[in-house]
């Protein structure tokens, strides 16, 4: 095999196979990525066994051939290479090492063969559909920050993709929890996705995903099956396992009945929150909200280091109420608002709070209060 690949190119498909492959792997092949060349393409190919990730790039390639190298190690020779460098592979297969020439720089690495590249099995997807790249990016964006990392609660370690209802008909829905805060989005439904089986797309899946999301104008081939997810571009092709369980019920955690509304400018929120738990324990981090008419009060009293206090002008018009949050779930939930204003829905101090963000009823989240 003998190629040649402008660095920039290569750079950003290496740098996609060697996010996927795990840094302390038992199986030497699975720290390497397949790099198959022919015509006038190369596809670089990762895998950790559970996410597949495919790259396909232009090259001038002399000779066709394939062959497997260390992932991380090709990506740090690639990385520090000059800009602009014309890159050359060279790979005679019979001494087991690859060369990468660039200018005056030659490397020689060691290869495996690519026989014992393991390849992911197909799968037959039952729903077929594209999205545009941007809808697809705000579902998993927005959602994402509620992933559960308890390892034990393994179904809410992915973000639950599926086809729900709503006031205007069907969506398609990404919800993610960790019974603390809850997220939920909304997008209208692709044709061709309302047959989709809900999937709960792995943690490390949704992670990967936003480099295949990038480009605003790319329409994204999602398919979907009983048991994997593949988002592919033209050039990028993400194949994942989903979790082998079952979501929980998240309706019966939105609250339904709350009356009080709180209307706040969203980034003087964020920043106040931030200010204010500067003084909070790191353990229990709790903010205290007291709202009376078109006011409220943020406070942190910590016996170890010390108060505080920051008063905001909000539109407010029910009764006093005091309710605590953590300070880190509600800068997360507050974060995630584009529009101007953030509205928070309250029942009691003891009740679970809801926020959407203005009037717009496709993101809704739910964070729990806490004592204070």
């Amino acid at each position: 095999m003998k190629l040649s690949i402008e660095r920039s190119v290569l750079l950003k498909a290496v740098s996609q196979a060697q996010s996927v492959v795990e840094r302390r792997n038992t199986i030497p092949i699975l720290a390497n990525v397949l790099i198959e060349a022919e015509d006038e393409h190369v596809h670089f190919r990762a895998t950790d066994l559970d996410i597949e990730v495919m790259d396909r790039a232009v090259a001038q390639v002399e000779r066709a051939g394939s062959t497997t190298v260390s992932a991380v190690t090709l990506h740090e020779i690639v990385r520090k290479l000059p800009d602009g460098a014309l890159v050359t592979l060279t790979d005679d297969g019979a001494s087991g090492r690859i060369t990468v020439e660039a200018g005056r720089s030659n490397f020689s690495l060691a290869t495996l063969p690519k026989e014992d590249f393991p390849v992911m099995a197909s799968s037959e997807y039952t729903a077929n559909f594209t999205a545009p790249a941007p809808v697809l990016r705000r579902l998993f964006d927005k959602s994402k920050f509620a992933i559960s990392t308890e390892e034990t609660r393994y179904y809410l370690n992915g973000v639950y993709m599926h086809v729900s209802d709503a006031d205007g008909g069907q969506v398609l829905r990404c919800v993610a929890t960790d019974g603390h805060r809850l997220a939920r989005i909304d997008a209208d439904l692709p044709e061709g996705a309302k047959d989709m089986p809900g999937v709960i797309v792995p943690r490390k899946t949704v992670a990967e995903l936003r480099k295949v999301l990038e480009d605003d104008d790319m329409r994204i081939a999602v398919s979907v099956s009983e048991t994997k997810v593949r988002f592919a571009t033209p050039d990028i092709t993400m194949t994942s396992k989903v979790i082998d369980g079952t979501f929980p019920d998240y309706t019966r955690v939105i609250p339904q009945g709350n009356t009080r509304k709180l209307e706040v400018d969203a980034s003087e929120f964020v920043r106040a929150v931030d200010r204010v738990s500067t003084v909070s324990s790191e353990r229990s981090r709790a903010v205290k909200l007291s709202l009376d008419e078109d006011r409220l009060i943020l406070s942190v009293n910590s016996p170890d280091s010390g108060a505080a206090e920051e008063e905001l002008a909000v539109a407010y018009g029910d009764e006093h109420l005091e309710i605590g949050f953590n300070a880190k779930y509600l800068l997360e939930i507050a974060n995630q608002v584009d529009r101007e204003n953030a509205v928070f829905m309250f029942n009691s101090s003891g009740d679970p709070t809801l926020m959407r963000e203005g009037n717009d009823a496709s993101a809704v989240y739910v964070v729990m209060p806490m004592r204070v």
